[in-house]
């Protein structure tokens, strides 16, 4: 479903977002793009800190 939603930015967000785009990119692409790297950001962290933190046991297969 396409819903059309508008958010408030300011035009100094609104000028850094327009630079981020890539030719032909819509600010939804945009967006998603950034969400995704957002998760795998995350996702390394988390790894990062539970080999650091936690006692982990070789499994063989």
């Amino acid at each position: 479903m396409n819903a059309t939603k508008r958010i408030i930015v300011k035009e100094a967000v609104w000028a850094e977002l327009s630079l981020m785009r890539e030719p032909g990119m819509t600010f939804s692409e945009l967006i998603e793009t950034m969400i995704e790297r957002d998760k795998k950001r995350r996702l390394v962290e988390d790894i990062k800190r539970i080999q650091e933190e936690e006692d982990l046991v070789e499994i063989s297969l």
